[in-house]
């Protein structure tokens, strides 16, 4: 949520739930605007849930409140055993969350010298008031659909770049290489997860975690990149098998999409297998740890090919209506 969402969400909310409340003749009516500003949070979903949090922690404290109030009479060191009463107990249930908004309302009981009934319910529709208000304001979130599938954009680019690094350094025989695009990709699927937990948590009724498990599958990818990084620096000789897998990267960089369930590409690695364990000996001893590199970076690009097999095989259908969808536009 953006500094300009939040601040009108927070003033409707706030003003709505005061003038609600005078509207509806409670007393303390601003109370009602209070406890607005403390219930929006950034996601739909938190907000729910603070506001059961806070309704529970507030129907305690009201009764811890009512309860002193009667055996030690209206007084403000009466506040003191209340407080030792009701914050453990709320720690204790995990509602701390509402000690703020709830013992302002208790304290109103005490300046008002009285539990009763009436009191009691004026208490509680201020605290639903505002409640309400700042669940109402949260229903409307902007969507995050176009923000997620530029950062779809920017990962997808900044990975062909990367893999296309590793096919010139093979093709050079040269490992000098400062991992700098990983290092951004790093910080750009951070920022990405981040986008795509918080649409994750503003899903009410029908959770989808497509994007979530995307940006974790391309962290995951990743991780096996720098392992490649460090493995390339230790390359320093060009030969016949390793511009056969620069090839082999080139073809992976220019088939890598989200859409792409990369299946075929497997097929064409343990082809690749198979024509390494084939080749003639290594005659060197630099050829031979030359050729021990060029099959560990295979077999991680196997396993950086797998984890995209394993995201397209578990939403196969939703990348298949992608497909479609991308296919009626053009």
């Amino acid at each position: 949520m953006s500094l300009l969402q939040r601040t009108l969400k927070l003033t409707l909310a706030t003003c709505s739930a005061a003038f609600l409340a005078s509207f509806l003749g409670a007393n303390y009516a601003i109370t009602a605007g209070i406890i607005a500003i403390l219930s929006v949070s950034d996601t739909r979903q938190r907000t729910f849930t603070l506001a059961y949090q806070r309704l529970l922690s507030a129907l305690l404290a009201l009764a811890l409140g009512s309860l002193v109030f009667l055996i030690l009479g209206f007084h403000l060191w009466s506040l003191a055993p209340f407080l030792l009463l009701y914050v453990p107990l709320a720690h204790h249930f995990q509602l701390e969350i509402g000690i703020t908004p709830s013992t302002v309302l208790v304290t109103h009981l005490l300046l008002e010298e009285s539990v009763a009934l009436s009191f009691l319910a004026n208490e509680v529709l201020i605290f639903l008031i505002g409640t309400l208000s700042a669940l109402l304001v949260i229903l409307y979130m902007p969507g995050r659909q176009k923000e997620l599938e530029t950062y779809h954009t920017q990962v997808e680019n900044l990975l062909k770049g990367i893999l296309k690094r590793f096919v010139f350094f093979l093709r050079q025989g040269d490992g000098r290489n400062d991992a700098k695009l990983v290092k951004e990709l790093d910080l750009e699927l951070r920022q990405a997860l981040e986008v795509a937990y918080l649409d994750y948590s503003d899903q009410l009724l029908q959770k989808d975690s497509y994007h979530v498990d995307y940006f974790e599958m391309r962290q995951a990818q990743n991780y096996i990149l720098k392992d490649m990084a460090q493995t390339i620096n230790n390359c320093q000789l060009s030969s016949e098998e390793s511009h056969i897998l620069a090839g082999l990267f080139q073809h992976v960089a220019d088939q890598l999409s989200q859409l792409n369930p990369a299946e075929a590409l497997m097929e064409e690695i343990q082809t690749y297998l198979e024509t390494f364990r084939k080749r003639p000996l290594p005659q060197t001893r630099q050829e031979f740890e030359t050729r021990a590199i060029l099959l560990q970076l295979l077999k991680d690009l196997k396993q950086f090919v797998q984890l995209k097999v394993d995201f397209a095989s578990h939403y196969r259908n939703q990348i298949n209506e992608k497909i479609r969808s991308d296919n009626r536009n053009k």
